[in-house]
């Protein structure tokens, strides 16, 4: 009797493992396009100080068959302040140069620690769903906000 308890019970663990892995996998990465706040004047003039460089894409199944797809980065603080958010406008397109997907997301939020002056940082936002006529390359990546 001891052994079925212990079977059953490593059902239920690895059941549970697998609910938290799905969980974990699926969650939403990308917040919902909306429109940029505004900016002060500060915040304006720090913009052109953030470099996003080395963008590439890439993709994998989850356990569940489905792909993800992931765009990976990094953002370059090439400024003197230290900022704790930077958003960025993601633009995918498709064979044609038109818009297929348009979102806002952020490669340094107050979830990460602050980007110091002269420091660069991996970010990645991933995808549950790309839109079919998308090209396959990384998007058009504008910074649309920084704080400090």
């Amino acid at each position: 009797m001891n052994r079925l308890v212990a079977v059953w019970i490593l059902i239920a663990l690895g059941t549970l493992a697998a609910l938290v892995g799905g969980w974990v996998l699926l969650r939403p990465h990308v917040e919902p396009s909306g429109t940029p706040a505004a900016l002060t004047a500060d915040e304006k003039a720090y913009l052109s100080n953030i470099r996003i460089t080395e963008a590439r894409m890439s993709a994998a199944q989850n356990f569940l068959g489905d792909t993800i797809t992931f765009l990976y980065a990094k953002v370059t603080n090439q400024g003197s302040r230290t900022v704790r958010d930077v958003e960025l406008k993601l633009e995918y397109v498709d064979t044609f140069g038109q818009v297929v997907l348009r979102n806002f997301t952020h490669a340094i939020s107050a979830r990460a620690l602050p980007l110091p002056p002269g420091k660069t940082r991996d970010f990645q936002v991933s995808y549950d769903h790309m839109p079919a006529d998308w090209n396959q390359a990384p998007p058009k990546i504008t910074v649309t906000r920084v704080a400090f």
